[in-house]
């Protein structure tokens, strides 16, 4: 199976088990889209700002000896963004609505998070 088919597998899996998502992607650390699933909104930026997020959260933690980054949010008056280690080489990022589980999409993109972390390893 395709690199992409693999991951957006995973985006999928997630989405239908939170259907508050909006968006879901993974990206490079780079801030490359290498799967998505968006409702709306533009792939490449959100995939920019995730790493973007991803490095300053990395740096964030070294400065205060806070061990290796796992995850950082950015919330809204209309929403949120997740933002997820996803091993050595990618984040993971998810988009919410107001009034969203927290809790299950925490426990359903950590578990992505890993999985993508794994597959990626893989290649």
């Amino acid at each position: 199976m395709a690199l992409a088919d693999e991951l957006n597998a995973v985006l999928g899996r997630m989405r239908a088990a939170v259907p508050e998502l909006s968006a879901a992607l993974v990206a490079t650390t780079d801030g490359l889209p290498v799967a998505h699933s968006l409702n709306s909104g533009d792939a490449n930026r959100l995939a920019a700002m995730a790493a973007t997020a991803l490095g300053l959260g990395r740096r964030i933690c070294e400065t205060f000896g806070g061990g290796e980054f796992r995850e950082t949010s950015v919330s809204g008056d209309q929403g949120q963004m997740y933002i997820y280690s996803a091993g050595p080489k990618a984040v993971l990022g998810v988009v919410a609505r107001v009034g969203a589980n927290v809790g299950l999409i925490h426990l359903e993109a950590r578990d992505a998070a890993s999985e993508v972390a794994r597959i990626l390893q893989q290649r």
